[in-house]
C-alpha cells in the first residue's frame, strides 16, 4: 500500500468521525426521544391490559350467563346444607345425602368388618361419588352441584327432589326392598319438558374406591375386579392384576365394582350406552384395593312420561342370593356371575352340584372345617373309579417291567431306539396294556377335583369362620409371623400351606415309584423338578385362604392314602398271571387302540426311512 492510499484512508476516517460528532443529538433532543418511546410503551401496556380485562369480562359474562340460567332453573337448589337421609331394612342401611341426591354410604348388617365387631361398610362419602348430568340450552346441569329435598320419607324409601319451582322438578326415588340388598332407583321428571333439552338420555359419572375388607390384601386384590355384563349376554371384567381401562362396544346391562366377597352394582333396565370403565390398583396399606370409575348414559325422558329405571345392588357375592335376584330375568341380569366358579365345565359342576351339596352340609350345623372335610371325601369318592383305573394301568405296566428291561438290554444302541420302542409297544399290545390307559381317567376327574378348588376362595360362607388354629378360613392362617419380609413368601408362614406342601411331596414320591415301569428310566433332573414343584407351591399359596390350603391338603392326603391302600391290596403276581392268561387266550384280549395306532405309525415311519435310504443309495451309484 503506497503513501497516497494511506493518506486517503486517514482523511475518510477523519470525515466520518467529524460527521458523527456534528450529527449527535442534543440533550433536549435525547430527552424528547425518551419521552416519545416511553409513551409508545405505555400505550402498548394499556392496550394489553385493556385486552386482558375485556377477555376476562367476556369470560365472566359467559360464566355468569350459564350460572344465571342454572340459578333461574334451580334457584332454590343452588345453595343449601348437606345432610344425611337414612333408609334401611333388616339386612342393609343405606345413607343418602341431600348434596347431589346420591347414595353416600352402604352398611351391611349381617356381615362384620376385620375387627369382627362392627358391620361391614362398603363405602362412605370419602370413597364414592356419583353425578347425573342433565342438559338445557346452555349446557350440562350436574346434580353433584345442587341440593335435593327429601320428601315422602319412610323407613325404607325416600324421594330426593331437585326443584326448579313448585310445578317443575326431578325426583330421585329410592326404594329398598324388604330383606334384600337390592334397591330400586327411579328418575322421574315433572314439568321439565320446556326446561330441559330433548336429549332422551342422562349421562352418569360414578366412581368408588374398593375398600380392603379382608386381612389378605394380595388375594383380595386378585378377586377384586370391575365386572360388567354386555346386553348381548357376555359377562366380562377388567384386569385385576394391573391398571386397566376400556370403552365397551355396544350396550351394557350392569356395571359392578367388585371386592372379593362384596359388590356395588348399578343395573339399568333400559341399558347403558357409551360406557367407559377404568380400574386402578391401590397400594397395600392404603386401606383400598382398587379405584374404580365408570362413565355411561342411559334413557331419560324430560317429559316425564316414562321414568328412568335403575337398580343398586349393594351386598354380598353370595351365589344363591344373586341367583334369586336373577329369577325371571336370567338372560338380562346374570348377577350370579359375580361369584367366580371357574371355567365353563368347572362352573357347571360347582353351580349344580358343589354349591347344593355344600348348602346341604352347612344346614347340619357343622363347623366349616368339618363341612370341607366331608365335601372333600365325597369328591374323592366320586372320582375313585377313575383313580382306580389310573392306578391299575400303572400297575399293569409295572408288572411288565422285567420284560421291558429285557428289551432294553437287547437294544442298547441309540440307533436302535425305534426298534426298541416298537418291541415295547408290541409287548404292551400282546398283554392288552395301553401306556395311555391312565390318562383319560385322570382327565375326566380333573374338572371335579378343580371344582372345589375354584369354589372355596369365592365361598363367602367361609368368611370369618374359624377352624383349629385358623381364625378365618377365607384368608391365610398366619401360624408363624416373621419380623421381616421374605421375597415371594411374605412375613408369615401358613401351617395349612406347609401341610399341603409335605403331602404333595409324599404324593410325588408314591406317584413316581408307581410310574417307574422301566420303559423310560427316570432322569435325576426330572426327579429333582418333581420334588421342587411342591416347594414352589409353598411360596405361591402361602398367602392364599386357609380353607383352600386345607382342602388341597385333605385332597392330597386322601390321594396318598388311596395309593398306599391300592398298592397294598393289589397282588401284582396275580395281576401278571391274569395278563399272561389273556395273552394265551386271544378271545379275552382287549386290543389297545392306542398301542395299535402307535405301532402302525412306527412301522410307517420305518418304511419311509427305508425308502429314503434306498433312494440315497441309488443316487450314490
Amino acid at each position: 500500500m503506497d503513501k497516497n492510499t494511506i493518506t486517503g484512508l486517514v482523511l475518510i476516517g477523519i470525515l466520518l468521525i467529524g460527521f458523527s460528532i456534528l450529527s449527535r443529538p442534543s440533550q433536549e433532543q435525547l430527552a424528547a426521544q425518551k419521552r416519545y418511546y416511553d409513551s409508545i410503551a405505555l400505550v402498548q401496556q394499556q392496550e394489553e391490559a385493556l385486552k386482558a380485562k375485556t377477555e376476562a369480562a367476556l369470560a365472566n359474562e359467559k360464566k355468569a350467563a350459564l350460572a344465571g340460567d342454572s340459578s333461574s332453573l334451580f334457584f332454590n337448589a343452588a345453595k343449601g346444607t348437606e345432610s344425611p337421609v337414612i333408609i334401611a331394612n333388616n339386612v342393609a342401611e343405606i345413607t343418602l345425602t341431600t348434596k347431589g341426591g346420591r347414595v353416600r354410604s352402604a352398611m351391611l348388617k349381617e356381615y362384620k368388618g376385620q375387627d369382627k365387631q362392627t358391620p361391614v361398610v362398603l363405602f362412605n362419602e370419602e370413597d364414592a361419588a356419583m353425578s347425573f348430568n342433565f342438559y338445557n340450552k346452555q349446557g350440562a346441569i350436574q346434580t353433584k352441584d345442587y341440593y335435593f329435598t327429601p320428601v315422602n320419607k319412610t323407613d325404607s324409601s325416600v324421594v330426593m327432589r331437585l326443584e326448579a319451582d313448585a310445578d317443575s322438578y326431578i325426583d330421585f326415588i329410592y326404594t329398598l326392598k324388604q330383606d334384600s340388598y337390592l334397591m330400586d332407583f327411579r328418575i322421574q321428571a315433572t314439568g321439565m319438558a320446556d326446561k330441559l333439552a330433548n336429549t332422551e338420555y342422562v349421562d352418569i359419572e360414578w366412581s368408588q374406591k374398593a375398600r380392603q375388607l379382608e386381612k389378605g390384601f394380595g388375594f383380595e386384590n386378585r378377586l377384586a375386579e370391575l365386572t360388567y355384563k354386555l346386553s348381548e349376554g357376555k359377562v366380562d371384567n377388567l384386569s385385576a392384576a394391573k391398571d386397566d381401562e376400556k370403552k365397551l362396544e355396544g350396550r351394557a346391562d350392569w356395571i359392578a365394582f367388585k371386592n372379593q366377597f362384596f359388590s356395588s352394582a348399578l343395573i339399568a333396565a333400559q341399558d347403558f350406552d357409551k360406557v367407559s370403565v377404568r380400574s386402578k390398583l391401590q397400594k397395600e396399606g392404603s386401606g383400598y384395593v382398587k379405584d374404580y370409575s365408570a362413565e355411561m348414559n342411559t334413557f331419560f325422558d324430560p317429559t316425564g312420561a316414562r321414568p328412568t329405571e335403575l337398580f343398586f345392588y349393594l351386598g354380598p357375592n353370595h351365589f344363591k342370593t344373586l341367583k334369586a335376584l336373577d329369577k325371571g330375568r336370567e338372560e338380562k341380569w346374570k348377577l350370579h356371575r359375580l361369584v367366580y366358579l371357574g371355567w365353563p365345565v368347572v362352573r357347571t359342576i360347582n353351580q349344580y352340584i358343589t354349591i347344593n351339596v355344600f348348602d346341604w352340609l352347612t344346614r347340619w350345623g357343622l363347623s366349616m372345617g368339618v363341612v370341607l372335610l366331608i365335601l372333600t371325601l365325597l369328591v374323592k369318592a366320586a372320582v375313585y373309579p377313575a383313580t382306580w383305573k389310573t392306578y391299575m394301568s400303572s400297575a399293569k405296566m409295572r408288572v411288565l417291567k422285567p420284560k421291558i428291561e429285557v428289551i432294553n438290554k437287547k437294544y442298547p444302541k441309540q440307533e436302535d431306539a425305534m426298534k426298541k420302542q416298537q418291541e415295547v409297544m408290541a409287548l404292551y399290545s400282546q398283554y392288552g396294556v395301553s401306556p395311555m390307559g391312565g390318562c383319560l381317567p385322570m382327565i375326566l376327574q380333573f374338572p371335579i377335583l378343580m371344582a372345589l378348588f375354584m369354589f372355596v376362595p369365592s365361598a363367602i360362607e367361609l368368611r370369618q369362620e374359624s377352624f383349629l388354629w385358623a381364625d378365618d378360613l377365607s384368608t391365610y392362617d398366619a401360624f408363624i409371623h416373621f419380623p421381616f419380609h421374605i421375597p415371594f413368601l411374605g412375613s408369615h408362614l401358613s401351617l395349612f400351606c406347609v401341610l399341603m406342601t409335605v403331602t404333595n411331596i409324599l404324593n410325588t414320591k408314591y406317584t413316581m415309584s408307581m410310574q417307574d415301569t422301566g420303559a423310560q428310566p427316570q432322569m435325576a433332573a426330572m426327579k429333582w423338578m418333581m420334588y421342587l414343584m411342591p416347594v414352589m407351591l409353598l411360596f405361591v399359596l402361602n398367602s392364599y385362604p386357609a380353607g383352600l390350603n386345607y382342602y388341597y391338603f385333605l385332597s392330597t392326603l386322601i390321594s396318598v392314602g388311596t395309593m398306599i391302600m391300592l398298592r397294598r391290596t393289589t397282588d401284582e403276581e396275580k395281576l401278571l398271571a391274569i395278563l399272561e392268561a389273556k395273552k394265551k387266550d386271544p378271545k379275552q384280549m382287549k386290543t389297545s387302540g392306542f398301542a395299535a395306532r402307535l405301532e402302525a405309525m412306527q412301522k410307517q415311519q420305518e418304511q419311509l426311512m427305508k425308502e429314503r435310504q434306498q433312494k440315497q443309495n441309488r443316487n450314490k451309484k
